[in-house]
């Protein structure tokens, strides 16, 4: 099944410039989600929010299991 989008003019060219020759908007439009998906697993993967260096992490690591 297919549905149509109304968008405007402006962001049908933005679209456009992201595609290759030949390729169809759903083509592009998924190019462009699978990309936004790798960001959003980057971008959490990457995230350094609540994270202690490696050097400090060890050091508590080794007093825990010392004694």
């Amino acid at each position: 099944m297919q549905t149509t989008i109304a968008l405007p003019l402006s962001v049908k060219q933005e679209i456009m410039q992201f595609g290759n020759k030949g390729e169809s908007y759903s083509e592009i439009i998924l190019k462009l989600i699978k990309s936004a998906k790798q960001r959003q697993l980057q971008d959490l993967l990457m995230d350094e929010k609540d994270t202690i260096p490696v050097k400090d992490a060890l050091k508590k690591a080794k007093s825990k299991w010392r004694g």
